[in-house]
């Protein structure tokens, strides 16, 4: 393998010391409520809404305020996103069988009770979040689904377009509040908001720090880092859309990274020279070549082969494969977050309309985890049905293990067991 192009990161931002300042955040809110999320808000956001709840009043005039176009894309980016939640959730199946006589096994399916979802808003409205995040949990079953999402600039509160997301998504609640405060307030709750039993949804380095510390006392997704991408490619294909896809990912912020892994030096270098010429051209170009100068690199690798076994090691959140045969290439994949096939699958489309979620594990940890799906939703939860006849069969192997344990307490309960009803005492 040849490096042809190395990240020039800078990792002075990522790294800034947040544990503090995150920790002071919750524990205000934990003790002050209401009053902690709103200082926060005024704060951080320059907003200070009359409630941080949204009433129906709000949502039902937001819809008012997106054009009939951009619902309609809504509408037809929720469509695909739950159909897709729903066929999952067919593969996922109760159990129930007897191992011995006597000795029933299974699991049952039991959706959370509550999930906050947490909507970010930086420089754009992210409507596509509320829906990536709140649609599984609706098709999982989960009975109160509240979600959040700072004010946006230039609006009174919530963007209208991410209003409408949410209340097409089938939020239960909807709160104006972001940053640490706001999962501060889901984990621990306030006067206006009960705290909820899971928090799932991308935010900054803030978010992501909270969300890690008050993980254990409520669920999490996952610990999300900036967005990814790997695209493999060979010379097959078409080098304006590979630096189109590139650009595509570092638009999101000035940490994202892309790595473009390709066995043909002729397209590494064409891709290197359209991705400057085609930033010059995007709004958001200047953003997108700092972090492609910043984070992005192109390996030249011996072999398609040798470009999968890369991969696998880099673990990337999105995976892209171009190649000749790209169906073959990616048998081999193992490690990511999300796949796409084929020169007509841009990461883009998994963004916003194909179908799958993209709240997605970052960091290398595509290696031993998954993405948000209807399951993140689901407790699998294992039972067992024992009857007399199984017990009498089953007690005697228990008690040796518990005394080889030392636990003689386990031993005296597999036992008693073994006792006849007309023996109890």
């Amino acid at each position: 393998m040849i490096v042809l192009k190395e990240a020039e990161r800078n990792a002075a931002d990522e790294n800034a010391p947040v544990e503090q300042t995150v920790r002071e955040i919750l524990e205000t809110v934990r003790k002050n409520g209401d009053a902690a999320v709103q200082s926060y808000t005024q704060k951080f956001d320059g907003f200070l809404p009359p409630s941080l709840r949204v009433d129906k009043e709000e949502v039902k005039a937001a819809y008012a305020k997106v054009s009939p176009e951009m619902l309609e894309t809504i509408k037809f980016s929720a469509e695909r996103i739950r159909d897709f939640a729903l066929h999952q959730k067919e593969c996922l199946k109760e159990l129930r069988y007897e191992i011995s006589p006597g000795v029933v096994l299974g699991h049952r399916l039991i959706p959370v009770e509550s999930c906050g979802c947490y909507v970010p808003a930086g420089r754009y409205p992210l409507p596509s979040s509320a829906l990536m995040s709140a649609i599984p949990a609706k098709a999982a079953g989960v009975k109160r689904i509240a979600a959040c999402s700072p004010a946006s600039r230039g609006h009174d509160g919530i963007h209208p377009a991410v209003l409408v997301a949410m209340d097409i998504a089938g939020v239960d609640e909807i709160y104006c509040m972001g940053g640490a405060q706001a999962i501060g307030a889901f984990a621990f709750g306030t006067e206006t908001l009960s705290s909820v039993d899971m928090i799932v949804g991308p935010g900054n380095r803030y978010v992501t720090e909270a969300k890690r510390q008050v993980s254990g006392s409520v669920g999490i997704d996952m610990l999300a880092g900036p967005s990814e991408v790997v695209i493999i490619a060979d010379k097959s294909a078409n080098p304006r859309w590979v630096a189109a896809d590139a650009l595509a990912r570092c638009e999101h912020d000035p940490n994202s990274w892309t790595v473009i892994v390709t066995d043909s030096r002729k397209l590494a270098e064409e891709t290197a020279a359209l991705i400057d010429s085609q930033a010059a051209v995007l709004p958001t170009g200047k953003l997108a070549l700092e972090s492609w100068r910043n984070n992005g690199r192109i390996l030249l690798a011996d072999s398609l082969e040798e470009a999968v076994s890369i991969t696998n090691e880099i673990a990337p959140e999105h995976l892209q494969v171009m190649t000749s045969e790209s169906s073959r290439t990616a048998e081999g994949l193992t490690n990511f977050g999300s796949l796409f096939i084929g020169h007509y699958a841009p990461v883009a489309f998994g963004d916003y309309v194909s179908g799958p979620n993209h709240i997605l594990p970052t960091m290398r940890c595509a290696r031993f985890s998954n993405g948000v799906f209807v399951g993140t939703f689901i407790k699998i939860s294992s039972f067992q049905e024992i009857s007399r006849k199984g017990a009498e069969d089953l007690a005697g192997r228990c008690a040796g293990f518990a005394e080889l344990e030392g636990l003689f307490g386990h031993k005296h309960s597999a036992e008693v067991r073994k006792v006849s009803p007309e023996g109890r005492k």
